[in-house]
């Protein structure tokens, strides 16, 4: 889809299509950053940290914590 780039104020916009505000899941807020000299523009209402254990499996990813042990200097600062 090409569009026109508008003067607003100071500043210039991009007005988005209805169709595609909803296919993006956009509601009051955006995030925008450049990438390989594109603007990306995606929705905000994603929850924090969404999504951060996604590729977590504690069976796999658990057996590099076994070998840690805990010292006694350690132990000592709990007590």
């Amino acid at each position: 889809m090409k569009t026109a780039i508008r003067k607003i104020g100071n500043s210039k916009g991009v007005l988005i299509p209805a169709p595609l505000i909803a296919a993006c899941n956009i509601q009051d807020e955006v995030i925008m950053h450049v990438e390989n000299n594109r603007l990306i523009i995606e929705a905000a209402n994603t929850a924090p940290r969404k999504n951060w254990f996604a590729g977590y499996d504690p069976d796999k990813d658990a057996p590099a914590w076994n070998d840690l042990a805990e010292t006694e200097a350690e132990q000592a600062d709990w007590e």
